[in-house]
């Protein structure tokens, strides 16, 4: 006998969750061993000669609370120059990165050493302690900035980081999540997630310029401070804005409800990719032979890159790979909406072979604890069941606080981020507290509405 819509529905959040669960939560070896490697790195520089008075300064998922504890570390070695922002050619990069590359030899314990020197960004590449693989890069602030970004988005909507993180493993499982192969980066993956849920009716997310109404990169010059503050200053502004809106209309979806919904934009984005792109900037497709900035047409995908605009990061995508990306949202798709669908079926298309026995190790969760989202005024989902999982994964070591600068929104200090990435939260109101009205009132203003243009 077939089961019901309403039951399948709760197995199939349930299997969603209880992977969710598996795969993000983090231990506190998996900050640990990260900032290891950074402290390891940051010697190895110290005693470089023309590295002399450099930081190292990580970013990526990692400085933006995307990653797992399987994810790559992205590491920028900022070069001395006085108080200002400096721009160091290819060939200075490359040649400082070889004296990295050869301090690294010389010193012994890191593994699969590879120089890509003719990169776009050139970049060194090693694995450190915990097989965790490493990319370092010299003077990338805007990738900082990027991440510091990101991370200021979920405070918008938790769910963001949630599906974020499910898309990741999803596109890991289906082998479309590597750009050395033709295939997506895992900044194109998390703006598709941000594309997405721009385009949902009601939105939970703005338009990015409505956060930030600049093209970042261009606005870092000058004194690094000044630029940084100025960024995070109107940021946190507008997010604040953005989150005291008691007009705006609530999307309640589901994690598994967002995730076969995002499959099927996901496939819209490909299928359209030869007249259409993405602009998570504007929050809208946008027309290729009519957009100035994105043409000559060259890319079989375009995703333009809100803080670096028109940069493409999908530009690695090529016209083959785009056909495989397809059919892997295809068969997802298909599988997600079918009545037929098992645990098995959906594991197998969710998350990569290795986790999958993990997962089926542990008891399903009840789509009830989906819906029963209580929200803290910083409007992060902490799961009924799944608290304890929730609530570990989101506490960060205090050193954290320490590497990462201007990581929170807070109101009570004029609007401006402070340096904590620990226990972030929004701050709408000094008044507002984690139950009673204030929860009530946080409740109500979860998802940003979209205004009109005039």
């Amino acid at each position: 006998m077939p089961q019901s819509s309403d039951n399948q529905s709760s197995r199939l959040e349930g299997i969603f969750l209880t992977s969710e669960s598996v795969r993000c939560n983090l231990l506190s070896e998996d900050w640990t061993v990260r900032f290891h490697i950074i402290d390891e790195l940051r010697a190895v520089v110290e005693s470089i000669e023309s590295l002399r008075g450099a930081t190292v300064e990580p970013f990526g998922s990692f400085a933006s609370n995307l990653f797992t504890r399987w994810a790559d570390l992205d590491i920028s070695i900022e070069l001395p120059n006085g108080s200002y922002i400096s721009s160091p050619g290819k060939k200075h990069k490359q040649s400082l990165l070889g004296d990295v590359l050869k301090a690294l030899r010389s010193k012994g314990g890191w593994h699969k050493l590879q120089f890509i020197s003719n990169a776009r960004v050139p970049i060194l590449k090693f694995e450190g302690r915990g097989n965790i693989s490493c990319d370092i890069s010299i003077n990338n602030l805007g990738g900082q900035m990027k991440s510091k970004l990101l991370f200021w988005i979920n405070e918008i909507d938790g769910r963001f980081r949630d599906l974020v993180l499910l898309v990741k493993e999803w596109a890991k499982a289906h082998n479309i999540n590597d750009p050395k192969s033709g295939t997506l980066n895992s900044h194109t993956l998390s703006l598709l997630v941000v594309f997405h849920l721009q385009t949902l009716e009601p939105a939970i997310l703005p338009p990015l310029r409505e956060i930030y109404p600049g093209n970042m990169i261009d606005d870092l010059t000058g004194v690094r401070a000044v630029a940084e503050k100025r960024i995070e200053e109107t940021c946190a502004v507008n997010i604040n804005r953005i989150k005291s809106d008691r007009s705006r209309l609530i999307n309640r979806s589901s994690l598994s409800e967002l995730f076969i919904s995002f499959v099927a934009k996901f496939f819209e984005i490909c299928s359209r990719a030869s007249v259409q792109g993405v602009s998570p900037y504007a929050g809208q497709w946008e027309d290729i032979d009519s957009n100035m900035r994105w043409l000559p047409r060259t890319y079989a995908l375009f995703v333009e890159d809100p803080f670096e605009q028109p940069v493409n990061t999908a530009r690695t995508v090529g016209s083959i790979q785009l056909m495989r990306i397809l059919g892997a949202a295809r068969a997802t798709h298909q599988v997600l909406v079918s009545s037929n669908h098992n645990q098995t079926s959906l594991l197998m298309n969710l998350i990569r072979p290795q986790l999958s026995h993990l997962v089926a190790r542990t008891p399903v969760r009840h789509q009830a604890t989906a819906q029963s989202m209580p929200r803290t005024p910083s409007n992060n989902y902490i799961r009924k069941g799944l608290g304890s999982h929730q609530h570990a994964r989101r506490q960060v070591p205090g050193q954290l606080q320490q590497q990462f600068q201007n990581l929170r929104i807070d109101n009570s200090r004029n609007g401006t981020m402070n340096g904590q990435l620990q226990n972030t939260r929004v701050d709408n109101s000094r008044n507002e507290t984690m139950s009673g009205q204030g929860e009530a009132s946080s409740s109500q203003r979860q998802v940003w509405r979209p205004v009109p243009e005039r």
